[in-house]
């Protein structure tokens, strides 16, 4: 992914929305497919932003993600040290064993 972007990649992001009027949608279509992103401009502004389902389902995980990272911190935040409990408590309160933790496999992204 690139840092910046140039004069022309900005450019290449605007559609007109005469072009849709002129039936040129499923081209359109075809350009946010392959470019992930356009910006419809009506009367020389922005009017809509279409946007191809795979970038818009990573904004919205990385959403998620911000909004619990956040949740998370103001958690942290209201949380003493006397509050806190070590890996073996939980696992003794949830009546887990190292046992029950062998072969398990967990992926973190």
């Amino acid at each position: 992914m690139k840092d910046t972007l140039s004069i022309n990649d900005v450019m290449n992001t605007l559609v007109p929305i005469t072009r849709f009027n002129k039936g040129e949608a499923n081209k359109i279509f075809e350009e946010v497919k392959e470019e992930g992103v356009k910006l419809v401009i009506k009367n020389n502004s922005p009017s809509c932003v279409l946007i191809n389902p795979e970038k818009y389902e990573a904004m919205v995980e990385a959403l998620e993600d911000y909004a619990l990272y956040f949740e998370a911190e103001e958690r942290m935040k209201n949380v003493s040290k006397d509050g806190l409990l070590s890996e073996e408590q939980v696992m003794d309160e949830l009546g887990i064993t190292e046992a029950d933790l062998d072969g398990v496999e967990v992926e973190i992204e």
